[in-house]
C-alpha cells in the first residue's frame, strides 16, 4: 500500500499544494517551522480521520479560512482510490472514499494503513497511561473494525453509567437500575481486554526481536499489558465498586484505566530506563507495528518519521534505514544529505518552505 499523490488545500500553512510520492523512501527537509510535520499529520489524517498532534480540528485549517481540503490518492495490489478529508471550522468534518460520503469514521479504517513515529512517542514509554491506552486503541482500530465498534459502544455506556451514577447521590433509589449498565460495560469491557490481550503479545514478540536486534542483543525487551480488571471478575469488581464511584461520580475501574508496562532485563523503562534505552524502545513498538500490520492485514503501511533519526545514534539511525523497506516511507528533516548518503537507495527529495514543497528529484547515492 502506498500513496501515489496527495493534494491539500488550506491545511495548516499550506494553501494549495499537490505533491507526487514515491513507492519507498521520500526524504522532506527544510528548516523548523515550514511544513514538514504538518504535511505528515496531512497524511495521518487521511489514514485515522484525526489528527496525533492536535484534539481541536479548527486549528488544522489555515488561519483566515473556514475548511480544508486533503485529498490521497491510494495504491495497492489489489486497487486504487481516493480519500478525501473535508475540514470544516463550524461542522463535523466529511470523508469519502471515490467521491462516496462514509457515513461513520470507523468505516474508514483500513483504507489507508499509517504508521507515525515522532519525538513525542517517547511519551508512549514516560508519559501518561492515557497515551499509551491511545497507542492500543489507535492501532487496533486500523487493524479491527469490531473492536472500533466495541469501544465506540463501551465509552457510550460508560458516559451513561457515569450520568447515572452522579443521579444516584442526588436519588439513591435509581441504584437499582445500575446493573444494566453494569452488564453492558462488562459485555464490551471484556472483548477489548481480549483484543488488547492479543494485540500486545504480538507486539511483544515484534518489539522484543527489534530491541534485540538494534542494541546488538546486549538487553531484552518485554512489553506486559496490565488490564485495570480482569475478565473473570469484571462485573463483579464493578458491582463491589460502586459506593466509591456513586461517591465520585465516575467509573473508577474498567478498561478505560489500562495501562501497558516496558520491561528491560527485569526493569520498568519508564523509572529506570536511560533516555537511549527508552529511544530504542519507542523505535521498537513502531518498527514492531508495521510488520504486524503487514502480517494481519497482507498490506504494508505507510512510515511516516518525524524528524526521529536526529533523536537516535547513528547505530540507531542505520537500523532504521536498513529496516524500512518495502514499506513506503516519508522522512522529514532539517537536513537531507546525511540521510541520502546513508540510505543506499533511491530516494525522493523533497523542500519545505513556507508551507510550499519543492520536488528537487531522485538520489540515487549508495
Amino acid at each position: 500500500m502506498y500513496i501515489d499523490k496527495i493534494s491539500i488545500n488550506n491545511f495548516r500553512n499550506m494553501k494549495n499544494i499537490s505533491v507526487n510520492l514515491n513507492n519507498g523512501l521520500n526524504v522532506f527537509y527544510g528548516d523548523n517551522a515550514q511544513g514538514k510535520t504538518s504535511f505528515l499529520e496531512s497524511v495521518y489524517l487521511c489514514g485515522t480521520g484525526r489528527s496525533h498532534r492536535a484534539n481541536s480540528e479548527k486549528a488544522l485549517i489555515m488561519f483566515n479560512e473556514t475548511e480544508s481540503h486533503i485529498k490521497a490518492h491510494v495504491c495497492d495490489e489489489y486497487s486504487n482510490y481516493k480519500i478525501d478529508v473535508h475540514l470544516k471550522g463550524n461542522d463535523k468534518k466529511g470523508v469519502a472514499i471515490d467521491s462516496v460520503p462514509l457515513k461513520k469514521l470507523g468505516d474508514l479504517f483500513g483504507h489507508l494503513l499509517v504508521v507515525v513515529f515522532s519525538p513525542e512517542d517517547l511519551e508512549l514509554i514516560k508519559g501518561a497511561p492515557s497515551i499509551r491506552r491511545r497507542f492500543i486503541d489507535m492501532e487496533l482500530c486500523q487493524l479491527s473494525h469490531i473492536y472500533y465498534y466495541n469501544l465506540q459502544q463501551y465509552y457510550k455506556v460508560l458516559k451513561q453509567r457515569n450520568s447515572l451514577l452522579k443521579s444516584i447521590y442526588k436519588d439513591p433509589a435509581l441504584i437499582s437500575t445500575l446493573s444494566v449498565w453494569d452488564e453492558q460495560l462488562a459485555c464490551y469491557g471484556c472483548e477489548i481486554i481480549k483484543s488488547r490481550e492479543g494485540f500486545i503479545e504480538h507486539i511483544s514478540g515484534l518489539a522484543g526481536k527489534i530491541y534485540g536486534e538494534a542494541s546488538h542483543n546486549n538487553e531484552a525487551l518485554q512489553i506486559n499489558y496490565k488490564p485495570s480488571l480482569s475478565i473473570k471478575n469484571y462485573e463483579d469488581k464493578l458491582i463491589k465498586n460502586r459506593l466509591r464511584d456513586i461517591q465520585l461520580g465516575s467509573t473508577g475501574l474498567g478498561i478505560h484505566k489500562d495501562d501497558i508496562i516496558f520491561i528491560v532485563d527485569g526493569y520498568d523503562v519508564r523509572g529506570y530506563g536511560s533516555q537511549g534505552q527508552q529511544r530504542t524502545c519507542a523505535l521498537a513498538v513502531k518498527l514492531a507495528e508495521v510488520e504486524l500490520i503487514k502480517s494481519l492485514k497482507k498490506r504494508s503501511p505507510v512510515l511516516l518519521l518525524d524528524d526521529v533519526l536526529s533523536e537516535l545514534d547513528i547505530g540507531r539511525q542505520d537500523y532504521i534505514l536498513r529496516n524500512i523497506m518495502p514499506v513506503q516511507t516519508i522522512i522529514t528533516t532539517t537536513g537531507a544529505y546525511d540521510i541520502i548518503s546513508r540510505a543506499g537507495k533511491k530516494t525522493f527529495i523533497f523542500h519545505v518552505q513556507n508551507g510550499n514543497i519543492t520536488f528537487e528529484g531522485p538520489s540515487f547515492m549508495v
